[in-house]
């Protein structure tokens, strides 16, 4: 494959000028991170320590194997929502190697509301699932929840994507072969039981880890019994009485000691159906991608320059270079893994979703993972873009890209607008994964563009009612339309509500997609078939 020839001046002025801008914007996201991972209250965290318990990221580390990389999802989770009192959304999910494979990890943190379900708690239990079941991973519940967070039950509880989910899924997936662990490290209530009962091995610990439907409290209120939980629902009953649970661990450690033995003996062997090459760096620094992307989103960057410090040895076999240019198609390995990419450098013209349309069907029919790497402003618009046929031609590549049965990774390097979205495989698309840069945007349009439509829509009401708005009305309109499409746009927002599977900073891109990637191949990769496309 030929290799990319960066054109990028790393000593000019405005390459450094963007760099250290971008620098900052990794900075920000480097200290949230670390603020949301700190946990709950001090109080909690505290009195979590006495009792002489495990926090939720040392459980994970033990789990894991040494030194293996843990591919987090969302750790800003409900950023900036719920009074910042719930970071991480109270709960820690990720796909990591256990005993040699790879498993998704479901864990509660008992030091955020005692664990309790917010409803992007709930989200995001439900999102890590949906993540286990395409991909085929063992997943492992390492349960420590009061349940529902109560005042917000109509939020949490009686939904299609609800808490309920959680038990509908471990049923479907444990019906698939794909494996259900359950490590039990403290409540497990009321309709939490079921996590551990609707798992194919438990564990409980000692003292601590707790079963049952309804808590001493309830207990007391509904029957007049008084009693405690460990003597209600701890591992004394469920291991030697019940039968709910399968190992008894002495403490938090010796739960994972056991959830490793448990993945060791899977009897699960990975095949991956993907033709490998030997893996090699980019040619050319990822970190200067920072000075690659622009400060000011509207003006230009090649996304083959940030292809080149994405993929092996920034070798880039491109398809149909010399036509539909503002999107880039072509082949290119990461860590040894082949991929299909296309990349935006600006609009989507008629052209350009023909050619999409067209790669993606390549690279279906050779089995080849497909990545998308957004800086989209939309589908083209206006009269010759309609007599050229763009609503049937962009057509094809939405209907190429939702059918595409081969694995799907997208990247949001910049914009991400409009129906370019849907046709660059956007979140309602089904991807494997989603990432996005912190220099990323996502909208139905431009807030520019937005505040503009909004004006005109407001002036043209007042004229057919006899009225006229002030200059200073309509400013105000215009600046308070940017603002909320500038905030809601950004990643911050969507990484909160879970639009995306994370933040990150551009130099891990090849990292993150990697682990993303070989996970991927647990599954077989389908056959795909396309719907009706209109020629």
């Amino acid at each position: 494959m030929p290799v990319i020839k960066s054109r990028i001046k790393v000593d000019s002025d405005k390459f450094k000028d963007n760099k250290a801008y971008y620098q900052t914007l990794v900075k920000q996201l480097e200290e949230r991170v670390e603020q949301a991972k700190v946990g709950g209250s001090e109080r909690a965290r505290t009195l979590h320590k006495e009792r002489g318990r495990l926090f939720v990221r040392e459980r994970i580390e033990k789990v894991l194997d040494p030194g293996s990389f843990f591919l987090e999802f969302n750790p800003l989770a409900a950023w900036d929502m719920y009074d910042n009192e719930v970071p991480c959304a109270g709960i820690v999910t990720g796909i990591g190697i256990v005993s040699g494979k790879e498993c998704m990890l479901i864990a509660n943190d008992p030091t955020v509301k005692g664990g309790t379900y917010h409803p992007m708690t709930v989200k995001k239990h439900v999102r890590a699932q949906e993540i286990a079941q395409e991909n085929r991973l063992p997943t492992i519940y390492l349960t420590d929840s009061g349940g529902a967070f109560l005042p917000l039950q109509e939020d949490v509880f009686p939904d299609h994507y609800h808490f309920g989910r959680f038990f509908y899924n471990q049923a479907q997936m444990s019906a698939m072969g794909i494996p259900q662990i359950c490590l039990v490290f403290g409540l497990c209530t009321a309709g939490g039981a079921y996590v551990p009962a609707m798992s194919d091995d438990v564990v409980q610990v000692k003292k601590w880890g707790c079963i049952f439907i309804g808590g001493p409290p309830m207990v007391k209120a509904a029957t007049g019994e008084d009693i405690d939980a460990e003597a209600l629902g701890g591992p004394d009953v469920h291991c030697r009485i019940s039968g709910v649970s399968d190992y008894y661990a002495r403490d938090d450690a010796h739960a994972c000691e056991i959830c490793r033995d448990i993945v060791a003996h899977l009897n699960s062997v990975k095949h991956n159906p993907l033709e490998m090459q030997a893996p090699e760096e980019p040619a050319y620094d990822p970190e200067e991608i920072y000075g690659i992307i622009n400060k000011k989103p509207q003006e230009f960057f090649d996304m083959r320059e940030i292809i080149a410090r994405t993929v092996d040895g920034s070798r880039f076999d491109e398809f149909k270079a010399l036509y539909g240019t503002t999107l880039i198609t072509g082949f290119a390995h990461i860590n040894g893994y082949p991929v299909g990419i296309l990349g935006n450098n600006g609009i989507l013209f008629p052209d350009c979703a023909v050619k999409g349309a067209h790669f993606i069907e390549r690279c279906c029919q050779r089995h080849i993972p497909l990545l998308y790497m957004h800086n989209v402003m939309g589908f083209s618009v206006g009269s010759k873009a309609e007599r050229e046929g763009i609503p049937k031609h962009g057509a094809k590549l939405v209907m190429t890209t939702a059918n595409a049965a081969v694995p799907k990774f997208t990247v949001f390097v910049s914009g991400s607008i409009g129906a370019g979205n849907y046709g660059m495989c956007g979140r309602g698309y089904q991807g494997r994964l989603l990432f996005v840069y912190p220099s990323s945007y996502c909208s139905v349009m431009g807030g520019q563009v937005a505040a503009g439509i909004l004006t005109r829509i407001k002036t043209d009401a007042l004229k057919r009612a006899g009225k006229t708005a002030t200059k200073e009305e309509l400013d105000k309109l215009a600046q308070e339309t940017r603002e909320k499409y500038d905030y809601t746009a950004g990643p911050y927002f969507s990484t909160a509500h879970l639009y995306d599977d994370g933040i990150i900073d551009p130099v891990e891109t090849r990292q993150y997609l990697t682990a993303g990637i070989s996970a991927s191949v647990n599954a077989p990769i389908p056959d795909t078939k396309f719907g009706v496309i209109r020629l």
